[in-house]
């Protein structure tokens, strides 16, 4: 479908007079030596010169503006003066992914169709007769496949290549030996697979060893890769022996995902959830390290002779990303209020893409005055969950739909829709190329070696200068609870108290059978500082989240006990888009109900955690004596909550952090504080802030004596800087873009009085909708299974001025990085 994705361009045969240029400014520096001038006559010789002596003979070659193709047989021409820029071209094929010159890839194109299934696809019931199997290892068995260079922990990583390993593919999987051999044939020696080693240990039963991150010795739970030769009536067992979490949802009924090659041809069926008698269990393998743990299910194959994938969850790769934003590129229409750049290249060379989404503005003012949504997904590779909500997100802000033509007006989106690809393409679960968990290094100065989220962190810094972030959110995947649900940041500003947990509330109303606010959390745990949600709240964006979504499946309403389909994250995209007009409706009746409802909440849970201290708790005492940490677990849903610092090859040269000194020094451990001692701290400082409060506004008095006698909100015990304080909104005064009045507490973030007007005097007759799905075409997007229970008043359904599509000539827009 896209041949450029498996070969770049190859050279032009018109003379570049740019080419000429930079060929004589090249040499004259030394940089390159070869032909003097590339003019118009020896431009069309230039596939005859061998690339060794064009550019190995030159030990002086600093340049990366030289490209080859795949083979790196044809001689070098110099990239485009658009890719010097980093700027996504719709006329010219996409650059193939990039993979670290020790990986072997196979030429072959992997493509899965989307499909839904027809009907509920059910967790896994446990009969307790699950057979546990002992591990046998090649010792007993026979190793088919296995990947002899596959870089580890002690080394790094050093340069890429269009792909991968030089030379011939070896053939890894074992020769039959007639029509009548049954042995399995595996491969994932292409995008997201990574699968290490199969050892066939029984006819139809086979021992795996998923490949751990690049780099790395750790974090194996993805898993994806493809077996042939399969037989129709025969039950096959697959166990993977090498996994690291203790905890897993498939002891609660997760299914893994099974893809059929003929299915998909003769019938349209895709990905669905298979496997009988799984079993999650700990490996009786000791060898003086951490524990391992088992994955064993059993499966029939639908069809002889046929290519089966076997994978943890829908995978979505680099290259379906590309395919995707090529389309949208390529559409006259989306293309208008739809910019696509590339934010910087990965350590591979491969593009990280940012889409910057709204409507055309009339003005310079009214594009000034719009605020900020920044969404990003897939910082860990392996949570592609997160990437089918990012689909569904753009399928829906980038539709014709009248809530989405809103949301355009009124926001400036600056999406980022994979921000790891290096991982993505090599099948990482969790990790860069540089060896290290990139939601950890937010705070990082290491340019050079994180330079996906450096350069993510700097374009928000940027945008907050100019405009409001009104919300931050990464989309994660989470591998040990169901349903989604939305990690926060507490805040302890008084006048924004409880208002993180407005959004997460409205989103639970709006999918109510997907997403749990039981589940969320607003704890800002030490582990968790150098995360994208704490370190864009610390900038000074208070609705600032982390979306996790299940590698399972819903335990509530009409789903509950089923597998999460493609189509069910996806919605959940438009939810987010639905909620978002909620929280910024002009009637601020929903946002208050949510906030009346949030105490009462808090209320609830603090007495719950009251009565579960029983004698052991002052009751007399102030509610306040209960730190978060007893309110709210924690958030941790990874085995790297931890940073593993810098990459192996800096860790002698330079510290992570800005403030960090050496990285040799052990600093002098505190003593640690008894409950008593923390409660009375935390109960004079809450006094003070009490006292303070009550001098600055005396209108509050009767509130705050209100709140002493009866726990209505959650105080937080962190304690951040006046610095931080200051730094939580910088942006709210009198003429603040969210219209909030000076003092009031209970006001939602709304648009500026300026496009409330515009909006309401463009709708004169316009009535408030009592459901979510205001648009009367149901094609624009997924509805709610179930509706609110909240009166529903809120933008209007339907803009006249948007009838027909205007096709706009340019987007005016100030914020490209």
């Amino acid at each position: 479908m896209f041949p450029a994705l498996e070969t770049e361009l190859k050279p032009e045969t018109l003379p570049d007079p740019y080419e000429d240029f930079i060929h004589h400014h090249l040499q004259y520096y030394g940089y390159f030596k070869g032909p003097t001038c590339l003019s118009s006559t020896g431009h069309a010789h230039i596939d005859a010169v061998n690339r060794d002596s064009l550019l190995l003979s030159s030990p002086l070659l600093r340049t990366r503006q030289l490209i080859f193709d795949e083979l790196d047989e044809a001689s070098p021409r110099l990239r485009e003066p658009r890719e010097l820029f980093s700027c996504f071209s719709s006329r010219g094929p996409l650059q193939a992914p990039r993979w670290p010159i020790e990986c072997e890839v196979i030429k072959e194109n992997i493509h899965h169709i989307e499909w839904v299934p027809h009907q509920p696809e059910y967790f896994y019931q446990p009969t307790g007769n699950e057979k546990v199997p002992e591990i046998v290892g090649e010792e007993q068995g026979t190793v088919v496949y296995q990947l002899d260079s596959v870089p580890t922990e002690g080394t790094y990583f050093t340069s890429s290549r269009i792909g991968g390993k030089r030379g011939t593919i070896k053939e890894l999987a074992v020769t039959l030996q007639g029509p009548d051999d049954n042995t399995l044939l595996f491969e994932s020696r292409f995008e997201s697979g990574n699968l290490q080693k199969a050892v066939r240990v029984g006819i139809y039963e086979y021992e795996l060893t998923l490949r751990t991150d690049l780099y790395t010795d750790k974090h194996t739970q993805w898993f994806y890769f493809r077996v042939q030769n399969t037989r129709k009536d025969a039950t096959y067992r697959f166990t993977i022996v090498n996994l690291l979490k203790p905890k897993s949802l498939y002891t609660v009924g997760m299914k893994p995902l099974m893809y059929s090659q003929l299915d998909a041809t003769i019938y349209n069926i895709g990905w669905r959830r298979e496997g009988r008698e799984i079993k999650y269990y700990k490996n009786n393998v000791d060898d003086g390290q951490q524990p391992l743990y088992c994955l064993t299910w059993t499966t029939q194959f639908p069809h002889d002779q046929d290519t089966c994938f076997f994978a943890h969850f829908y995978p979505y790769t680099y290259t379906d990303l590309q395919c995707y934003l090529l389309s949208v590129a390529n559409n006259p229409i989306q293309s208008q209020f739809c910019k696509l750049r590339a934010l910087c290249r990965s350590l591979a060379g491969n593009t990280v893409y940012l889409l910057t989404i709204t409507n055309p503005s009339r003005t310079p003012q009214e594009a000034a005055a719009k605020k900020a949504v920044v969404l990003s997904a897939r910082v860990h590779p392996g949570e592609s969950n997160s990437s089918w909500i990012m689909n569904g997100f753009l399928d829906f802000i980038l539709s014709n739909s009248p809530d989405a033509q809103l949301l355009r007006d009124i926001f400036v989106f600056k999406v980022i829709p994979m921000l790891n690809p290096d991982g993505v393409i090599v099948g990482n679960y969790r990790c860069s190329l540089a060896g290290r968990d990139l939601n950890r290094h937010y705070k990082t100065v290491l340019k050079d070696s994180f330079p996906c989220i450096w350069y993510t962190k700097n374009m928000i810094k940027r945008l907050l200068e100019e405009r409001e972030v009104l919300l931050y959110c990464d989309f994660h995947g989470h591998s040990r609870k169901n349903n989604i649900f939305l990690y926060g940041c507490h805040s302890n500003n008084r006048k924004h108290w409880l208002h993180e947990r407005v959004f997460p509330l409205m989103l639970s109303k709006n999918a109510p059978d997907k997403f749990s606010f039981d589940s969320c959390n607003f704890k800002v745990q030490k582990c968790k500082e150098g995360t994208g949600r704490v370190v864009m709240w610390r900038m000074g964006i208070i609705n600032s989240y982390t979306m996790e979504s299940t590698f399972g499946g819903s335990t509530l309403g009409s789903k509950r006990d089923t597998h999460f389909t493609i189509e069910d994250l996806k919605s959940l995209g438009y939810h987010v888009c639905d909620t978002l007009l909620d929280f910024c409706d002009p009637d601020q009746t929903k946002y208050t109900q949510c906030l009346q409802e949030l105490k009462e909440l808090l209320q609830q849970e603090i007495n719950k955690k009251l009565n579960n201290f029983g004698q052991d708790m002052d009751l007399e005492g102030n509610w306040s004596d209960i730190p978060l940490s007893d309110i709210e677990s924690s958030t941790s849903g990874s085995d790297s909550s931890l940073s593993d610092g810098p990459p192996i090859h800096l860790l002698n040269n330079v510290a992570d952090e800005p403030n960090q000194k050496t990285v040799l020094k052990n600093p002098k451990k505190k003593r640690l504080q008894t409950r008593k001692q923390r409660n009375e701290q935390y109960q004079k400082s809450y006094l003070m802030r009490e006292l303070k409060l009550t001098e600055n506004a005396p209108g509050r008095a009767r509130f705050v004596s209100t709140l002493q006698k009866q726990p209505t909100f959650l105080k937080s015990p962190e304690s951040p800087s006046p610095s931080v304080r200051r730094s939580e909104n910088p942006r709210l005064n009198e003429t603040q873009l969210s219209g909030r009045e000076k003092g009031t507490s209970l006001d939602p973030p709304l648009t500026s009085p300026k496009n409330k007007e515009r909006i309401q005097s463009k709708k004169p007759g316009f009535t408030a909708s009592c459901s979510p799905k205001r648009s009367t075409n149901s094609s624009l997007g997924p509805a709610p299974d179930v509706k609110p229970n909240w009166s529903k008043t809120r933008y209007s359904a339907a803009r006249k001025d948007h009838a027909t599509m205007a096709v706009y000539p340019s987007l005016h827009i100030y914020t490209y990085p």
